[in-house]
């Protein structure tokens, strides 16, 4: 697999210098594509260049098909990023897709229903992987449906990752979570 990246993106980027050379050198197109890499990395972590990819993705979201893929996969990247706060919150268990079945999730959010009048109904919203990390559905469960492991949200990623093989052999709840009814 390894070889075939290497080749692929040899290929691409070798025509080039095959062109401007006159002569193949192998893994010439590599070592840019790694250069242009770390070139992007650094040029994306300094204000002005935070700047041009702002004002490039803002362009290329005008373009209808691209617009409709990007969103989509940025925000998921943007989920797993270490620098978002604001994706899980805390590593849940909940009682889900039926009585008496168990599913771990991620706590991504409150939401409050608010009825005609003044009574209101805050749900937590959970995502329960079912692919890996990428796939899944998110769920809404009453505070008190759901159970707070003393667990990091990297232990458990660590969990659904490796099919449950690292899921400690006990487990023990955060009452402290439980009672505040917060994550």
């Amino acid at each position: 697999m390894l070889i075939w990246f290497f080749k692929a993106v040899d290929g691409l980027l070798g025509q080039f210098y095959d062109y401007i050379l006159g002569t193949h050198v192998s893994g010439i197109g590599f070592i840019t594509a790694i250069i242009l890499v770390f070139l992007a990395g650094i040029i994306s972590t300094n204000v002005f260049g935070k700047k041009i990819l702002f004002l490039l993705e803002k362009g290329l979201l005008h373009i209808p098909v691209f617009k409709g893929i990007y969103n989509p996969l940025k925000q998921t990247v943007d989920a797993f990023s270490p620098e978002n706060k604001s994706s899980f919150k805390t590593f849940v268990i909940v009682e889900y897709p039926r009585p008496g079945v168990y599913s771990f999730g991620f706590l991504t959010k409150e939401c409050c229903i608010r009825h005609t009048g003044e009574s209101e109904i805050c749900l937590k919203a959970v995502y329960i992987p079912t692919n890996h990390l990428y796939l899944g559905e998110i769920a809404l469960f009453k505070a008190e449906d759901v159970i707070y492991p003393k667990l990091s949200v990297d232990d458990g990623i660590k969990i659904i990752l490796s099919g449950g093989i690292a899921t400690p052999d006990y487990l023990t709840e955060a009452p402290a979570l439980k009672e505040a009814g917060t994550y």
